[in-house]
């Protein structure tokens, strides 16, 4: 694990401390504490090939590992580490309330180990758009010079980049869930933005409001600036909930000319009225609209959240440009594959909700709509409503594409809509040729499925490599 200079370590010594799953947060957690001395246990309700295989490498590092029971405390247990996924229900943690056993998660353990030197963190939550904002902080962080990482919910675990020592970072770009920030009660971040907020892991948090609360947390203590949302009233309501530090500003971002303390967009340049010596009178020129990619009307709000935390944290004008235009998003995520004939094909498969859909299908004005998947409990009436005017055609797919067509039928019904009654491989061929029938030169041709996707494919990057697949397929054979 390399050199550490990590000031808590007695904290950790001599605990009995239970780590509550096999994934790689938990892996991550339970090597980490075990290397600072504590006696880890860790339990996984899995027994299948790749589980074994990581209990025997834990084993080998003398971490118990036990598989199959995910229920009982483990004798002697101090403290519990849960992996972000496990619900508050889950039975292990009543058994630790009945014991009087704390329950945290692995955000938590790290920011207990930073040292009083320790890098800032810059922070990002929301429904929709916590990695691109994030990967795009961390662009603009490196383009000023810092020395940074994108960490956390968005992959690299947080508990390995902190105990590479105090002096290793200048500030961190935090993605974090609201599971996460669920079970990090001690997180207090430099500077932290809620995105937006719309109904999803319900089934998690038993309710909405429960979500929302969980999302604020990330606004508790904040020092320098609490960053939100200005067209989601919601996430404004969450910072004034907030218990912040004297001085911590509330800085909005909005797609409209900003008003003081707000960053937003004029003439198609993005602009700080909220970082600059007379927030009344001035304003400085952050980037232009074409320097974010793609410029669909929601990248460029996480363009500005990026932008608004970078300011927070003394950034230069000229780096927040310079960190945009190098930028480039992950895959899926509202991605041009190709044009064929006239015809624009992106791929959204990363918009497995309402809201990402919704915003997905407002970056377009004439549009065939691939949709469908897994539900999850949502509904489709107002995605649908709202976008009714810019669809040309719809191809539905997917096990719960009838509750789609019924808000089509209610919402849409002059729409073509072709429903695909097969999950086979051969399934998204079948839907970008018919949605390659119904298009027309200037159209684009949307994969944005407002759905999960297990139904039918193991991710959305399955899925979304499926359908890039298919582009290519009908480009040859209509060369």
């Amino acid at each position: 694990m390399g050199s550490r200079k990590v000031t808590s370590v007695s904290e950790w010594q001599g605990r009995n401390i239970t780590v509550a799953g096999l994934g790689v947060s938990g892996v991550s957690a339970a090597r980490a504490l075990a290397g600072l001395g504590a006696t880890v246990t860790v339990v996984d309700g899995g027994s299948g090939e790749a589980h074994r295989e990581r209990a025997a490498s834990l084993e080998s590092e003398g971490i118990s590992v036990r598989l199959g029971d995910a229920e009982s405390l483990p004798p002697g247990t101090d403290l519990v580490v849960t992996s972000p996924g496990w619900k508050p229900s889950s039975p292990l943690f009543a058994a630790a309330a009945e014991a009087g056993v704390d329950v945290v998660g692995d955000v938590e353990v790290a920011w207990r180990l930073r040292g009083p030197d320790a890098a800032p963190w810059l922070a990002v939550t929301g429904t929709n758009g916590k990695t691109t904002t994030t990967q795009m902080l961390a662009s603009i962080l490196d383009a000023a010079g810092l020395r940074t990482a994108a960490v956390g919910n968005i992959g690299t675990p947080i508990v390995d980049v902190v105990l590479e020592g105090d002096d290793a970072y200048d500030v961190f770009a935090v993605e974090l869930s609201s599971y996460q920030l669920h079970w990090a009660p001690s997180l207090r971040a430099h500077s932290a933005t809620v995105l937006n907020l719309a109904p999803d892991h319900l089934d998690w948090h038993g309710s909405m409001e429960a979500y929302a609360a969980d999302k604020g947390r990330i606004y508790e203590g904040n020092r320098i600036a609490c960053v939100y949302n200005v067209a989601d009233k919601a996430t404004e309501d969450l910072v004034r909930e907030a218990d912040v530090e004297e001085g911590c500003r509330a800085i909005g971002f909005t797609l409209n000319a900003p008003a003081p303390s707000q960053l937003g967009v004029v003439d198609g340049i993005l602009v700080d009225r909220a970082f600059v010596p007379d927030r009344q009178k001035q304003a400085q020129e952050l980037a232009e609209i074409s320097d974010v990619q793609p410029p669909a009307p929601h990248n460029i709000a996480n363009a500005l959240a990026a932008a608004a935390l970078a300011r927070a944290f003394g950034v230069q004008a000229t780096a927040v440009r310079d960190g945009l235009r190098a930028f480039r998003p992950d895959a899926h995520r509202i991605e041009h594959v190709a044009d064929v004939e006239g015809v624009a094909y992106v791929d959204d498969s990363k918009a497995t909700n309402t809201h990402a859909a919704q915003a997905s299908l407002a970056a377009y004005e004439s549009i065939v709509w691939i949709a469908g998947g897994l539900a999850k409990g949502a509904t489709f009436d107002e995605l649908v409503a709202g976008a009714a005017k810019r669809l040309r055609g719809v191809v539905l797919i997917g096990a719960d594409r009838e509750l789609i067509r019924e808000a089509l039928a209610r919402h849409a019904p002059e729409v073509p809509v072709v429903d695909l009654d097969r999950t086979d491989t051969g399934a998204m061929s079948e839907a970008v040729r018919r949605a390659a029938e119904l298009a027309q030169p200037g159209d684009t041709v949307l994969m944005a499925p407002a759905c999960a996707s297990m139904d039918m494919f193991t991710n959305y990057n399955k899925r979304g490599e499926a359908f890039a697949d298919a582009v290519r397929e009908l480009g040859t054979t209509r060369a």
